[in-house]
C-alpha cells in the first residue's frame, strides 16, 4: 500500500518522541530531522520537505507544546495540520458549468491510465446521478477508441466517437450531441504520448481554447515519484490544469507525488485511483489522507466505501438477522460477498484508527475467504441452514468438495457456533421490573444502564 515506508519511519520517530516525558528543543529538531529523512526517502521534493519541517518546527518549540501534559501528541497533532494543509487543506471544489453540459477534459502520459479513469470517473458521476457522455479524442493511439467503448460499457456509461475525425471537431459535436440527449456532464478522453512534446501540447491548447472545460484534469502516474510532479507541472505551465486525478496509489508508490503535486504547481489533486476496477476510484480528501499516512486510519473512507459497494437492503436484513440469533451458514456467505466488494482486507483494515501503518504485522490473507466460501458451498442447502446436523462423515464429504481438510470444517463450524453465542451474549436482557438492560460486550457482565 502506499506512505507504507513513510508512515513506518514517522511512527518510530514520534515513539522516541513519545518515551520523553517533558521534550526540549533538541528532542522536537532531532525528530524533525528524521521525519524531513523519511519525506526525502518517500521521494517528496527537496524544497517540500525542508520547508514542511521548518513549519512544524516553529510550531512545535512554542510554549504550549513544551508545556503540555502531552507534548509528543501535540507534535503529532501539529504534523497532521500540516501534512494537511500540504496536500491542499480542504477537498477541492469539482467545477460546473452555469448551464450543462459541464465539459471534463482528461489529459496525460501514455501508461498513465488516462482511459480507464475517464471510464472510472464516469461510472463515479453516473452513481451520484448524472448522465456523463464520454467522448474519445484519442486519434493515434492504436485501439484507443476500442479501449474507451470498452471501458464504457462496463460503466454503463455512453461513448461518443467519429473515428479518426480532428479531435475539435469530435470534441464540439460531443458537446452538441450532449446536449441534445440530456447528457450533463461530458468527459474527453484526450491524446497523449510517450513523452511531453510540442506537438501534445499544441493539440491539448486548440482543444481547450475551442471547447472552454469547466474541468481540465491530469492523470498521473504516482509510482513515477517526482517524475509525475514534473509532468503535472509542465502541463500546468502550458494549460492550467484544474486539478490531478493520481492513479496506482494501492500499488507500492512511496507517496511522494501526493505529498508534493499541490505545493509545486499550486493545482489539487481532486481523485485518487486505488485499485484495478471501474469502482476503485476516490475523491481526494487530504485530511484523511493525512491521518491514513500517520497510522490515524480513515473512518470516514471506509463508510463511504461501504455505502457504494456494500448492498444497503442486505446489510439490514443481516443486522437484523444477528440481533434475533437467526443468522444460518447461508448469511455468513452473503456477508463474505458483500465484505470482498470492499476490496482487499490489507486496504480496508489499514483504514481503521489504531491499526493504520500496523497493517503490515498482521497476517491477512484475502484467499482465506474464498476457501470459507469454498467450504460452505460445498454443504447442502439443509447443511448451510442447519449446521448441528453436520456429522463427521458430512464433513468428510464437504472437506472433500472444497478441496479443504475436515480440520478446516471444523475450525469453521467452531467459529460461527462462538459467534452465535457472542450475539446471544449481547442481546438484551430482561430485568424484574421488565425492563431491558444491555451488556457490554467482553465485560463479564457488567451492565450499561
Amino acid at each position: 500500500m502506499a506512505f507504507e515506508g513513510l508512515s513506518e519511519k514517522l511512527s518510530n520517530a514520534f515513539k522516541k518522541l513519545r518515551s520523553k516525558g517533558k521534550l526540549t528543543e533538541s528532542d522536537v529538531k532531532e525528530a524533525m530531522r528524521e521525519v524531513r529523512l523519511a519525506l526525502l526517502e518517500a521521494d517528496v521534493n527537496y524544497k517540500v520537505a525542508k520547508d514542511f519541517t521548518s513549519k512544524v518546527t516553529e510550531r512545535a518549540v512554542g510554549s504550549d507544546v513544551m508545556e503540555s501534559l502531552t507534548p509528543a501528541q501535540m507534535v503529532v497533532k501539529i504534523v497532521n495540520e500540516e501534512l494537511t494543509e500540504l496536500m491542499g487543506g480542504t477537498q477541492a471544489k469539482f467545477n460546473t458549468a452555469p448551464k450543462p453540459p459541464t465539459v471534463i477534459m482528461m489529459c496525460g502520459l501514455q501508461g498513465s491510465g488516462k482511459t480507464t479513469h475517464t471510464g472510472k470517473l464516469g461510472l463515479m458521476l453516473s452513481k451520484q446521478g448524472h448522465r456523463p457522455l464520454l467522448v474519445a479524442c484519442d486519434i493515434y493511439r492504436p485501439a484507443a477508441i476500442e479501449q474507451l467503448k470498452v471501458v464504457g460499457n462496463q460503466a454503463g456509461v455512453p461513448v461518443f466517437e467519429m473515428g479518426n475525425e480532428k479531435p475539435v471537431k469530435i470534441a464540439k459535436k460531443a458537446i452538441a450531441h450532449a446536449k441534445d440527449y440530456g447528457n450533463d456532464i461530458v468527459i474527453i478522453d484526450t491524446a497523449g504520448r510517450l513523452h511531453i512534446d510540442e506537438a501534445l501540447m499544441k493539440e491539448l491548447e486548440e482543444l481547450k481554447n475551442e471547447i472552454e472545460p469547466q474541468e481540465i484534469l491530469l492523470v498521473v502516474d504516482a509510482m513515477t515519484g517526482q517524475d509525475a510532479v514534473n509532468v503535472a507541472k509542465s502541463f500546468n505551465d502550458l494549460l492550467s490544469i484544474t486539478g490531478v486525478i493520481l492513479t496506482k496509489l494501492d500499488g507500492d508508490t512511496r507517496g511522494g507525488a501526493a505529498l508534493s503535486i499541490r505545493q509545486v504547481t499550486g493545482t489539487p489533486i481532486k481523485y485518487v485511483g486505488v485499485g484495478e476496477k471501474l469502482e476503485d476510484i476516490e475523491v481526494f480528501h487530504p485530511d484523511r489522507m493525512a491521518s491514513r499516512i500517520l497510522g490515524m486510519g480513515d473512518v470516514l473512507s471506509l463508510i463511504e466505501q461501504a455505502e457504494q459497494k456494500m448492498d444497503k437492503a442486505k446489510t439490514q436484513e443481516m443486522a437484523k438477522k444477528l440481533t434475533e440469533n437467526k443468522m444460518d451458514l447461508n448469511d455468513l456467505l452473503e456477508q463474505l460477498e458483500q465484505i470482498k466488494k470492499l476490496g482487499p482486507l490489507k486496504s480496508v483494515i489499514s483504514k481503521i484508527p489504531g491499526i493504520g501503518n500496523k497493517v503490515d504485522d498482521i497476517d491477512i490473507d484475502d484467499r482465506q475467504m474464498d476457501r470459507l466460501a469454498a467450504i460452505i458451498l460445498s454443504m447442502t442447502p439443509e447443511e448451510r441452514s442447519k449446521p448441528n446436523i453436520i456429522n463427521p462423515s458430512r464433513k468428510r464429504r464437504i472437506a472433500s468438495g472444497s478441496g479443504m481438510k475436515v480440520e478446516d470444517v471444523n475450525k469453521l463450524l467452531k467459529q460461527f457456533e462462538q459467534m452465535q453465542k457472542m450475539v446471544k451474549q449481547l442481546k438484551p436482557k430482561a430485568t424484574k421490573k421488565g425492563k431491558k438492560k444491555r451488556l457490554l460486550p467482553g465485560l463479564g457482565g457488567l451492565t450499561k444502564f
